[in-house]
């Protein structure tokens, strides 16, 4: 692999002109499918072939939506002073002229009065009453409940309130905000620091922002082929995308500088860079993307949707690592190099350059000293490590999940005073029915008379009258349960429901509706998590043996992950969900977490921690397959590659952090804040502490891999040791440290 990643390095570097013009006509390509079709849509859970949702398309086709256009639901919910009756004629009159005006607006469709004796919706003592609202999907929300406030000043002003439920289609997501350019500033000023040059530091973001420009297009475009994307994939695509363009960027513009310290020209240093930290990418990269795109495991299509958006803007990044890095490289130089590094006047003080920057990156700086700490004493610093990611992972032990809120995020929005206020006056369940599926020639009949034995049993407060549909051969009843959808006693109620109905004769029965399946999306999340992980750990444990030939380096790799894992949703749920700085990422209200949180951090996390790995690992396995015992190749490699490391995890970091202090969405800021902490404890104290500390326990156990599975399992070069066996002595003499070469 290395020899093809050099020779695609070189290509690109020789000719930049095709490769700028390739990445211009895709960005353009994109961009005219985003402009002419891009649509997001709303979230939508579903389990392909489950009985919830398989009910639920029968139900929609056997009763269809009247023609016209496409409507939501809304609920004008009125709200009576203490001490007084919304049945009393006075009150009832201005509810019904205010459900009149409703009616009349262009945008509602229609309006239901509270007081039809066929279908009332006014709580028993009269305290509260309920116009449903059918409004047209494209209307304006925020506008519609203004002029109704504006049509309601008679009742607001005797002390009634008012308030509109439900929610009409978000639109268009905000994809950046102030917090989230503050993070890539961050990573630029990393960047600076890393490197010590303006140049290298602007080529780096330049060419990881090309990558996010294309990845991002690249899914809104997928969109308009399609039938429309979450918000959230775009966002999360956005996130990792960015990270990981300015990570692997970061990765080969460093081992650039390292080939031309040692005195490589610039054409021959871009190549060993895409041969060496190429191939490190592309492994990278590839774990990243077998753990999003793997999250189709769990066969939720809006998880789908999600891991294969996030993986394709990945795959993006990667590709522009390995193209429009070298290209700018080449057109960039010696000034990659900080001004004191660049050739000098004549050949013996460019050596003394080289020689002097050697010595320092081996026998000096922060980092090197705090290796020779973990080193010398790696038990003392495993056990240190380890209580201090215990103690951050305590709170995971009291991780709760749901799929949404009730009411929507927002506690302070009309849409959850709306939901508080219906579900105290008339029951938690009444907004959140089951609907009974009964399907075959006697749909109807039997519907009927499964009434009484539904309503007997625990947890159910209605039943409706059994519905037909035309042609009689699909009925349905509504159950109104006791408890909330988020309520466990719900979810048991639908199991319940299922085995009644198993041996019902007459007619086929599901139960369905959002509730139901809510409750299947939660039961498969939690089952599939584990064949997730399962499947996913496997391969890159596979794919790691294949990079290190060995086996105690994949697992360490798993175990770091496994705990970077329960520090980050560790503190995610002491702040979100215990609300433990909660102003910090402007928490509304402490909540359990989202259902599809978890299974989100742990895709992407396990992606990056392998990078970390390879980073790190790399360069310490180098070190040994050329001769070094595995103590100086610990300390070697560390050396070399924890620079990286550190900074590729603050920049990672940023950008992460940047989501989590936005404000915006709370599943996003609590995946954000989840990253952020992971990645810095995998980099920081996994990669920092407990890996050295390990492989120097271990010592030439570390690289020790069964003979039989050496022979079966293919040679993936990641240090160049092809290049290296390519390299003829006049080759070797290039390197030599020279004069006069420019860019």
């Amino acid at each position: 692999m290395s020899r093809f990643l050099s020779r695609v390095g070189a290509f690109s570097a020789a000719h930049r002109l095709v490769v700028a013009g390739a990445w211009l006509v895709a960005t353009a390509l994109f961009a005219v499918l985003t402009i002419t079709g891009a649509k997001f849509s709303d979230a939508a859970f579903s389990i392909g072939g489950a009985e919830s949702t398989t009910a639920l398309a029968t139900m929609n086709k056997a009763f269809p939506a009247a023609p016209g256009p496409a409507t939501g639901e809304l609920m004008l919910v009125v709200e009576a002073p203490n001490g007084t009756s919304l049945a009393e004629p006075g009150a009832q009159k201005l509810v019904t002229d205010l459900v009149v005006r409703a009616d009349a607006l262009p945008e509602v469709l229609s309006a239901a009065d509270p007081y039809d004796e066929r279908r009332p919706f006014v709580a028993e003592d009269g305290s509260v009453a309920v116009s449903t609202l059918a409004v047209d999907l494209e209307a304006d929300q925020a506008a519609v409940e203004h002029t109704l406030r504006e049509a309601a000043v008679s009742l607001t002003g005797a002390g009634y309130t008012i308030e509109l439920g439900g929610s009409l289609d978000d639109g268009p997501p905000e994809i950046a905000s102030i917090t989230e350019a503050a993070g890539v500033v961050v990573a630029f000023v990393v960047l600076l620091l890393t490197f010590g040059s303006l140049a290298a530091a602007g080529a780096n973001m330049l060419t990881a922002l090309s990558g996010v420009v294309v990845g991002v297009l690249g899914v809104l475009a997928w969109s308009s082929v399609g039938g429309g994307i979450q918000s959230t994939t775009l966002i999360l695509g956005l996130m990792l995308g960015l990270a990981v363009g300015i990570d692997y960027a970061l990765l080969i513009l460093s081992r650039f500088r390292d080939e031309l310290r040692r005195g490589a020209d610039v054409t021959a240093a871009v190549a060993r860079a895409s041969g060496t930290a190429g191939t490190s990418v592309v492994v990278a990269g590839t774990t990243v993307v077998i753990a999003l795109a793997g999250l189709a495991i769990v066969q939720i299509s809006f998880i789908t949707e999600m891991g294969l958006g996030a993986a394709f803007a990945v795959v993006v990044a990667v590709a522009a690592s390995l193209t429009v890095v070298p290209a700018v490289l080449r057109t960039l130089g010696y000034k990659a190099l900080p001004r004191r590094e660049r050739p000098a006047a004549d050949q013996s003080a460019r050596a003394v350059v080289v020689a002097d920057h050697t010595e320092a990156a081996s026998r000096s700086g922060l980092l090197r000293r705090w290796a020779l700490l973990v080193v010398d004493r790696p038990v003392l610093s495993m056990l240190t490590a380890t209580v201090a990611v215990a103690a951050l992972a305590v709170p995971t032990l009291s991780l709760e999940t749901e799929l949404d809120p009730p009411g929507g995020p927002d506690p302070a929005s009309s849409q959850r005073a709306a939901y508080n206020t219906v579900s105290e006056a008339f029951g938690a369940g009444e907004q959140n029915p089951l609907i009974v599926l009964f399907e075959g020639a006697g749909a109807a009949s039997t519907a009927t008379a499964a009434t009484k034995e539904i309503a007997a049993l625990a947890g159910v407060v209605d039943v409706s009258p059994a519905q037909p549909a035309e042609g009689g051969n699909v009925a349905f009843l509504a159950v109104t349960p006791e408890y909330g959808p988020t309520d466990a006693r719900t979810g048991e109620l639908v199991n319940a429901l299922r085995t009644a109905m198993a041996d019902t004769e007459g007619a086929e029965v599901s139960v369905t509706g959002q509730t139901a399946v809510d409750v299947d999306v939660d039961s498969q999340l939690s089952s599939g998590l584990v064949t997730y992980l399962i499947c996913v750990v496997g391969l890159s444990l596979l794919l790691l043996m294949l990079v290190f030939r060995s086996v105690a380096v994949p697992v360490l790799a798993t175990a770091g992950f496994l705990m970077s894992l329960a520090a980050g949703l560790g503190v995610t749920v002491a702040v979100f969900q215990w609300g433990w700085a909660g102003s910090l990422v402007s928490l509304d209200e402490a909540r359990p977490l989202a259902s599809l949180m978890p299974l989100i951090v742990v895709g992407v996390l396990f992606g990056l921690a392998m990078d970390y790995q390879v980073f790190l690992v790399s360069r310490m396995h180098e070190a040994h397959r050329q001769g070094v015992h595995t103590r100086a190749a610990v300390l070697r490699g560390f050396g070399q590659a924890s620079p990286i490391v550190v900074a590729a995890a603050t920049i990672m970091a940023a950008v992460f952090a940047g989501f989590a202090f936005s404000g915006g969405d709370a599943m996003v800021a609590s995946v954000g804040l989840a990253l952020t902490v992971g990645v810095l404890v995998d980099a920081l104290v996994v990669r920092m502490v407990l890996v050295p500390a390990a492989l120097q326990l271990l010592g030439e156990a570390s690289w020790w891999m069964p003979r039989w599975l050496d022979r079966v399992l293919p040679n993936v070069d990641t240090e160049g040791e092809a290049l290296a066996q390519d390299e003829t002595p006049e080759t070797r003499q290039e390197l030599a440290p020279s004069v006069g070469r420019t860019s």
